[in-house]
């Protein structure tokens, strides 16, 4: 892509079209959800007494093509228009290397009081790109004693941002958010823009994804620290979440399709299919005597943690064993898990996927692949991805892509679609998601070592057709979902593996330097031991956020 030069406060003229230009919108036009008296994709959430809504149109204020993601800059836009009645909070950023595709929250006062809305006493310049016309100035709201302030306002002029700009919001409806994704950088002052998030996240956790982002600036000495997210106090915070049949409705819409790798032998299975093939049940001091686990799995024991007095294994023939291990795709499906998020503004559900056995990992050292021998191998991998759905108005937000011991959120901007339906790509024996085919390499990209994660169009598990099997809804309340015998089994789906991950390398890759393979050592230890093979909920994710690598 080529640009006319430009300096960094002025927005730049471009031979060709930034990707921000325009807005994403799903490839085929979305279907209406079903009819409740909950308050599910009705455009307000009320958050006791505070009214929030979505706005996801923008009027870009400034702009820049020069440093950020993939060198392609980043544009800053006010929400507009702002719904009668409802006061702005903050501004948006976004990256330039994406369609436009975000979203900023306003807000009302619904109490009857007045109080819970106040404008900013003023606002402080925290950064300016420059001083000239064109160039980009931010500024922090500076609220009245008990109130917060929420988001940044941007101009381009050295004026300072009209006191109804924005509006700082009541301690009380506020929650401690933290940095997530950066958005943009300069090398000027040090300069940085970065995404915010609720600091605590969860189920139980009411911190609510404002939309807004914030700065940090080494030459300036204005706390931006101090923005907050919105906190819901509703007493019945969970209020706007999809009830069953709207929950089923949204797995229809955007149940994913897996793309599996041709060459991996290790194909997914249903639980009751396992159970039935001949999985056991060991007990700890008595090895020799495992007892058969019966179709729904009521025969394992229930509780205890994973206190290593009970785990699964894969029959003992040996015929049978090889057999149950290439999984069952033809039966193999997607448990989901639908959870409230952010505040219960959103509805995230965890598709879990089982597979009776990961296989080896390979390393890729240079032009070199190097089988591992037993490294990554286990018996019985849960894998998971989780779409992230506003609540608000239904829309498919994001997916996490879990990825061996952490994951990464894809927006729904990134992905790849069938109809509106996400694509991701479980990579060869590893089972790691990734939003598309290719080599991802884990380790160190600039020496070429690492641990390859390969993914390729191979056979296709289609979750949508009732494939998708909702195990847990908690939030809908008692006998709504009945959760299966075999989700309260705690202990390993698989037997401990153990063996020496030193003297594995050395044996795997005894052609390369001692340094090389201590270094492959490390890269097994960090990013293949993991939680290991124990059910869903024992998994941190099953009452929290999603892991990433900030956390």
């Amino acid at each position: 892509m080529r640009r006319s030069k430009s300096c960094l406060g002025c927005v730049p003229r471009s031979t060709a079209a930034l990707l921000v230009e325009r807005s994403f919108a799903p490839p085929a036009p979305m279907q209406s959800w079903p009819s409740s008296d909950g308050g599910f994709a009705k455009g307000v959430i009320d958050l006791g007494g505070l009214e929030a809504r979505q706005v996801t149109t923008f009027t870009k204020v400034w702009s820049t093509a020069q440093g950020g993601q993939d060198g392609l800059g980043a544009t800053f836009f006010k929400p507009s228009p702002v719904p009668t009645g409802f006061r702005a909070l903050g501004h948006y950023a976004q990256p330039n290397n994406r369609p436009l595709f975000g979203h900023v929250l306003v807000a009302r006062d619904a109490s009857g009081t007045g109080a819970l809305l106040a404008p900013p006493l003023d606002y402080t310049l925290v950064w300016s790109s420059g001083q000239d016309g064109g160039a980009g100035f931010f500024w922090l709201p500076t609220p009245p004693d008990g109130y917060r302030a929420v988001g940044m306002a941007v101009t381009t002029t050295k004026d300072k941002p009209p006191l109804d700009e924005v509006a700082c919001v009541r301690a009380d409806f506020t929650d401690a958010c933290e940095d997530e994704e950066s958005v943009w950088s300069s090398d000027k002052d040090g300069f940085s823009a970065t995404a915010l998030r609720p600091a605590v996240r969860g189920i139980d956790a009411r911190g609510v994804h404002t939309g807004t982002f914030g700065v940090h600036a080494q030459s300036s000495t204005a706390p931006t620290t101090t923005l907050a997210c919105l906190k819901n106090n509703n007493g019945a915070y969970t209020s706007c979440m999809p009830d069953l049949a709207q929950l089923h409705a949204v797995l229809a819409a955007y149940s994913p399709q897996v793309y599996l790798h041709p060459n991996d032998p290790y194909l997914p299975s249903s639980v009751p299919w396992y159970f039935e093939n001949g999985a056991l049940l060991y007990q700890n001091g008595s090895q020799t005597a495992p007892t058969p686990v019966v179709a729904d799995g009521s025969n394992l024991p229930q509780g205890g943690g994973n206190d290593g007095a009970y785990w699964l294994d894969l029959p003992v023939d040996n015929r049978q064993r090889e057999r149950v291990k290439k999984g069952d795709l033809a039966g193999a499906k997607a448990y989901v898990q639908a959870k409230p998020m952010l505040g219960g503004t959103t509805t995230d559900l965890a598709l879990w996927f089982f597979y009776p056995f990961n296989g080896p990992a390979r390393a890729k050292v240079g032009p070199l692949t190097i089988p591992l021998g037993m490294i990554g191998e286990h018996v019985g991998d849960w894998e998971h991805l989780t779409l992230r759905v506003s609540n608000f108005s239904g829309d498919l937000l994001r997916v996490y892509l879990s990825q061996h011991s952490t994951g990464t959120w894809v927006e729904a901007s990134q992905l790849e679609y069938l109809g509106n339906r996400p694509v991701a790509y479980a990579s060869r024996s590893g089972h790691a998601f990734y939003p598309k085919e290719g080599l991802v390499l884990q380790g160190d990209s600039k020496l070429g070592i690492g641990i390859r994660n390969d993914c390729a169009k191979g056979s296709m598990m289609d979750t949508g057709g009732g494939r998708c099997e909702v195990v847990s809804a908690e939030y809908l309340g008692a006998g709504k979902v009945a959760e299966p015998a075999w989700l309260g089994f705690e202990r390993g789906w698989g037997p401990k593996e153990e063996y020496d991950i030193g003297r594995e390398i050395n044996r795997a890759a005894r052609i390369l330097p001692r340094a090389m393979r201590e270094r492959l050592g490390q890269l097994v230890k960090e990013l293949l031991v993991g939680e290991g093979p124990t059910g869903p909920k024992m998994k941190g994710s099953w009452r929290n956020d999603e892991r990433d690598p900030k956390t």
